[in-house]
């Protein structure tokens, strides 16, 4: 008798622990591991899910087509930090922006500020703006709420991953020792993290492992297919007996290697039976042009930001992205929607497929229903503002306040720094050039009057 309650009792208890366990398993499984996936530079057009008959891209292509595909995607900025700042916290850069100096205001009235010597005063007044992503609300902050472990790798703009949320990652900020030098920006674009996609996967490879037993999101941001253009000979080889350009040949080539990069992350994931329950999103931080024809090779000012309608102008080209969502398990494959959507609604979309009861973040609602074919959209106009233009003395653009307008027919712009606006009809003219704002003022009064709903300080 006392055998058998001894017996019982362990088989109690054993079954109870497997209960658990597949408990603990289930609930896991119930959250999608998530990778985003952010272009660097990547151009709208330059994709074969996108009808490229030239450009090279089969990993991209597939997660595409297995998926949903927003071809009326966009970002509100026309160049990387404010795009990417957008993409984790759901607010738009002029939002952000003051968000940011309110945050700095108060901090400078903090004891532990008002104590401070004098050069450490300067000093965190120099540095605030490398710092002041830690007291945004941010997307992997909250994932970490959800039970996400996460990670950081490539581009990034904010010293520590740890400022971002992330529980892990690559970029640590600058030594004090090279923060004056060459390398100081190298390691605050990312540091080691911009080695992710060029050189190797490892580290992420290395976190998946030790993370796979609960929910994981990764940061995928290689600096791909961004210069330098130094990608393998053999992805050059695929281009290399057309007739385009060198620099057309260079770009192209960048396009495929980030694209392989891709596939390598997917094969991982695969191998390790952990691909089903991944979503995949995919969006870029800005526009870029590089049609076969143009030859920028040989100017470094136009290399840099690719042609006269792409990173650090003001027109469509500049802000239009592809967005992909892909999810094996649960998203319907093949699906192309034409809605508007704007980077700063993937937070929240990413938040509501992980099981958070928010629709929304900041600035970016959640698209899951729209995903799911329960509506059809949620805006009818994109709105955003740049603070940087093309500057042919200067890589990284000269300062501007221009605020843009986007419907599924018209493209909008007012630079109120230059006295100039512009309207396009991107039905008849995709490639911006040709100038209606004349012909069409009621149009016009109504973009300007949406953005000064929106930005509430403006006039035109």
């Amino acid at each position: 008798m006392r055998f058998k309650r001894l017996f019982y009792g362990s088989f109690l208890i054993i079954s109870l622990l497997i209960s658990s366990c597949i408990s603990n398993q289930s609930n896991a499984s119930s959250k999608p591991n998530i990778i985003l996936i952010i272009g660097d530079d990547h151009g709208y057009p330059y994709f074969g899910f996108m009808g490229s008959k030239y450009v090279k891209t089969p990993n991209l292509d597939t997660l595409a087509y297995s998926g949903i595909l927003f071809k009326n995607g966009f970002v509100p900025d026309n160049h990387c930090r404010p795009a990417l700042q957008s993409l984790i916290t759901g607010m738009l850069p002029y939002n952000f922006n003051r968000k940011r100096d309110s945050i700095k205001l108060v901090k400078e009235k903090d004891g532990s500020f008002i104590k401070m010597s004098p050069k450490s005063k300067r000093e965190w007044k120099e540095n605030f703006n490398y710092h002041a992503l830690k007291y945004f609300q941010t997307m992997p902050g909250e994932l970490s709420k959800l039970g996400y472990n996460s990670f950081q790798s490539g581009k990034w703009w904010e010293f520590h991953y740890k400022y971002g949320g992330f529980t892990d990652g690559m970029t640590t900020g600058w030594r004090r020792e090279t923060r004056d030098g060459r390398n100081w920006f190298q390691q605050f674009m990312g540091g080691e993290g911009t080695d992710i996609g060029r050189i190797s996967n490892k580290p992420i490879f290395d976190f998946i492992s030790k993370n796979k037993s609960e929910p994981f999101f990764i940061w995928y941001a290689p600096q791909l297919p961004h210069y330098p253009f130094d990608a393998p000979e053999k992805y050059r080889e695929l281009y290399s007996k057309t007739n385009f350009s060198q620099s057309a040949i260079e770009y192209y080539a960048n396009c495929t290697w980030f694209d392989d990069s891709v596939g390598e992350l997917v094969s991982y994931l695969k191998k390790e039976d952990l691909y089903e329950n991944t979503l995949f999103i995919y969006v870029n931080d800005n526009g870029w042009e590089q049609e076969p024809q143009q030859e920028f090779f040989n100017d470094p000012m136009r290399s840099h930001n690719g042609g006269d309608k792409g990173k650090l102008s003001v027109f469509d080209q500049s802000y239009k992205t592809p967005i992909i969502f892909s999810w094996q398990r649960k998203i319907t494959p093949g699906i192309k929607s034409n809605s508007l959507i704007h980077s700063a609604d993937i937070p929240a979309t990413i938040l509501d497929f992980a099981g958070s009861s928010k629709s929304k973040m900041n600035h970016g609602v959640s698209y899951k229903d729209v995903i799911e074919g329960k509506v059809q959209e949620h805006r009818n106009i994109i709105i955003g503002n740049s603070n940087k233009i093309r500057d042919d003395q200067d890589p990284m653009g000269r300062d501007v306040e221009t605020y843009w307008a986007r419907d599924k027919d018209w493209f909008y712009r007012s630079n109120l720094t230059d006295q100039t606006n512009a309207l396009y009809n991107i039905k008849n003219d995709p490639s911006c050039t040709s100038n209606v704002i004349k012909k069409n003022p009621d149009i016009v009064q109504k973009f300007a009057n949406r953005i000064f709903q929106r930005y509430q300080k403006l006039t035109f």
